[in-house]
């Protein structure tokens, strides 16, 4: 089988010219009731009101994307959206990723298995990415996010998807758990119990992000956030956690310990290390057509249905050029997962600290070189240039 290649976006480490990657909230609803979930229960959320992108709206806007890295889905529970499959298929076959992704509280086991089953036969192309989200092991979990019994589901969900682990290359398991103040004193019991299953699929942490209504979930102890990445690394170092499946995944796996590294410093010095690269290489779109350079910035670039679901219209109007360019000036910083993996593996000047990762992973010992550039010195000069999304 052969798989988008992820190396023919190599030009976007020189040129930001063009999104190469898109989060796509494809559905407000939701059966969890997540009570740190940024997007549901912020206090000033993105756009809450409007009717969903069609299927048909979600094929024009996908034409005018060009090819793309990757695709993360989100929401809302991305599988209560009856055509997800279809969706699915539209970014496959026009925008060609290399990695279509899919977060999942759980909660319908049978419907997220059937579901990812048809869609790893339509994208044949694609690396499909299914996270499963335990926040805590057993009843804590359910406690978290209001959802009695949704453990036993979540994990029963995991199972399932870990049967087709065999039948689909393309498949990729994974568990993400959110990193927030009422789980972090158990963070070491959740990483050893996925550590421990069966399916030795990825295991992810997410730092709580975002204006919560209940802020209180955003008192994090840094230094227990940094014992938890130091646990995902070892855990990762001795196999106990799966490497992802993709080309480059070991290349991954290196910037996922980095990206916790720098996580961890940027909660603590509170302040920018790297340059963002939200705006130019990734774009954020709501259920209802609105555009966003970020999810944790609410200033729209515009709506879709206004630009005749034309991405490149959209990009090129000043209204979009003006909400980028708090980004380009340096003026915010956050912890965001996502957008750490551009800022990583589009910044060139990472890149011996990523290699030294790299070989540490392989059991290589890299050759004797200048020590890295601390963060502080990567920061190229952002370019203030809007976007323009090409083919």
């Amino acid at each position: 089988m052969t798989f988008y290649s992820p190396w023919r976006h190599l030009p976007s480490i020189f040129r930001k010219g063009r999104p190469i990657q898109l989060t796509f909230f494809v559905t407000r609803d939701c059966n969890a009731k997540c009570p740190w979930c940024f997007y549901l229960r912020s206090a000033d959320g993105m756009d809450a009101g409007g009717v969903e992108l069609s299927l048909d709206e979600i094929r024009k806007i996908s034409r005018s994307l060009g090819r793309l890295l990757w695709v993360a889905f989100s929401g809302g529970e991305v599988f209560l959206r009856d055509d997800l499959v279809e969706i699915s298929g539209a970014f496959h076959d026009q925008n060609r990723p290399s990695v279509l992704l899919f977060p999942t509280n759980g909660l319908l086991p049978e419907r997220v298995h059937d579901q990812t089953e048809e869609i790893l036969k339509r994208c044949p192309n694609s690396v499909i990415v299914v996270k499963v989200s335990i926040d805590g092991v057993g009843a804590s979990h359910d406690v978290l996010r209001g959802s009695p019994g949704g453990f036993e589901k979540a994990m029963e969900t995991h199972r399932l998807l870990g049967e087709l682990a065999g039948d689909y290359v393309n498949l990729e398991l994974g568990i993400n758990t959110v990193f927030c103040s009422d789980n972090q004193d158990r963070m070491a019991e959740i990483i050893d119990f996925v550590g421990g299953l069966e399916t030795a699929g990825t295991h992810t942490i997410s730092a709580v992000r975002g204006n919560l209504i209940e802020q209180r979930y955003k008192n994090i102890d840094i230094e227990k956030y940094r014992h938890a990445a130091d646990r995902l690394e070892t855990n990762l170092r001795s196999g106990a956690t799966g490497v992802h499946r993709f080309t480059g995944s070991r290349l991954k796996a290196a910037q996922d310990i980095l990206q916790r590294r720098l996580i961890h410093r940027t909660l603590s010095e509170d302040r920018r290390l790297v340059p963002c690269y939200s705006g130019r290489l990734s774009l954020v779109l709501s259920e209802s057509g609105e555009v966003y350079p970020c999810e944790i910035l609410k200033s729209s670039f515009g709506n879709l249905r206004d630009f005749g679901h034309d991405m490149r219209k959209l990009l090129r109007s000043e209204r979009a050029r003006a909400a980028i360019r708090p980004i380009t000036e340096g003026a915010c910083h956050c912890t965001h997962e996502c957008n750490f993996i551009n800022n990583i593996l589009f910044n060139p000047r990472l890149y011996p600290a990523l290699i030294k990762e790299w070989f540490k992973l392989n059991g290589l010992r890299p050759a004797p070189q200048a020590p890295p550039p601390s963060p502080e010195t990567a920061s190229c000069r952002p370019s203030t240039r809007a976007n323009s999304a090409g083919p």
